[in-house]
């Protein structure tokens, strides 16, 4: 059964040849966009829109009131939308820490003047950056999407200076592995250090990147954020690091062993505390690090540093401890990154919370 409609347009007229005609004189409400041009003709004189002009004032008053007014008793919402990160992402993040913290590693060892331990940490930091690029390319959902992403350079975007930095610290890496491998000793200690200087940016920019969303959870954390990501990876790196060394045969008592046991638990005691210290900062907010799956991986993680911790208190009396610290460590660091990554979605559902972000943001708090 076929319905007849109306087609007569609702105002104005019709399209006509004499629209193509041109007067040079500015269209009413035309804001200079070419995709606007499509629509000048509802502005026509013979249209009801004809000669209309905005108030100006009254949108600059409604803009601050809803900016800096009270809110209302109820938010409507959705107001923004949940990221919908997959499990790709805090796994790369992970692996990104790991690299990031060895490339610290082989730098301090090469100032140290243990190129042996040096080396072995920069193939390290290589190896680690290896499933960083796939795991990131399938959360983009098509590899092309990676490649588009280098065709742009813009130094306000945590995500494309990210892409950047994860690009040149595989080259860097790369190329310092190459220089030990033909035996180029002091090329290698200067790409390595050079790497370490971007491994400084890969190690934080994901913290970063979390905080310059609109997510409350994330944005109130925002000075937070790169200072934990960054001791995270340290601490994930020493301990990877120290591992290795202690699969290889480096005996227990070798001094860049030793250290590595005392940086990775420092930087790890460092993390707890900028967590717990943020925490307390996000007040209400801190509701969504505590409960459901989030508060369960950020649980998990902290006992992890405190029974890491332990291990490594005990490590006089049984070295083997010490292996289980950083075993430890390295598993808090994965859990943390979960649960920061798993703490977006329910905050951004906070509509009242959103709006009070906003608010903060533009007060500059």
């Amino acid at each position: 059964m076929s319905v007849w409609r109306d087609t007569t347009p609702a105002v104005g007229n019709p399209g006509q040849p004499e629209f193509a005609e041109r007067t040079g004189e500015k269209v009413d409400l035309h804001v200079g966009m070419w995709k606007d041009g499509r629509w000048s003709y509802l502005y026509g004189d013979d249209t009801e829109y004809g000669g209309a002009m905005p108030d100006l004032e009254a949108t600059r008053s409604a803009a601050r009131a809803a900016r800096e007014g009270p809110l209302p008793e109820t938010v409507a919402g959705p107001v923004i939308k949940p990221p919908v990160w997959t499990w790709e992402v805090p796994l790369y993040f992970w692996f990104g820490g790991i690299a990031a913290g060895s490339s610290f590693v082989a730098l301090a060892c090469d100032l140290a003047g243990d190129e042996k331990s040096a080396a072995l940490a920069r193939k390290l930091a290589l190896g680690a950056l290896g499933p960083s690029p796939a795991l990131l390319i399938a959360d983009l959902g098509r590899p092309e999407r990676f490649y588009k992403m280098l065709r742009i350079f813009k130094p306000r975007s945590p995500m494309s200076m990210g892409v950047w930095a994860l690009t040149a610290f595989g080259n860097l890496a790369a190329a310092a592995v190459a220089a030990d491998l033909l035996g180029r000793r002091r090329t290698a200690r200067a790409l390595g250090a050079a790497n370490a200087v971007v491994g400084g940016y890969l190690g934080s920019y994901t913290g970063v990147l979390l905080a310059s969303t609109a997510v409350p959870v994330w944005a109130r954390s925002r000075l937070f954020l790169g200072p934990i990501f960054v001791s995270t990876a340290t601490a994930t790196g020493a301990a990877a690091c120290r591992l290795v060394l202690s699969a290889t045969g480096v005996e227990p008592d070798h001094p860049t062993r030793t250290a590595l046991a005392n940086v990775e638990t420092g930087a790890m005691a460092a993390e707890l505390l900028l967590s717990t210290v943020n925490e307390r900062r996000l007040g209400p907010l801190a509701q969504g690090l505590e409960t459901g799956t989030p508060g369960r991986l950020f649980k998990a993680a902290k006992w992890a540093v405190r029974l890491g911790l332990t291990a490594q208190l005990a490590r006089r009396r049984q070295p083997a401890f010490q292996h289980t610290a950083s075993v430890l460590y390295l598993a808090a660091g994965l859990l943390f990154r979960y649960a920061w990554v798993k703490a977006g979605p329910p905050s951004a559902r906070d509509d009242r919370a959103v709006a009070e972000m906003a608010r903060s943001r533009h007060h500059g708090d």
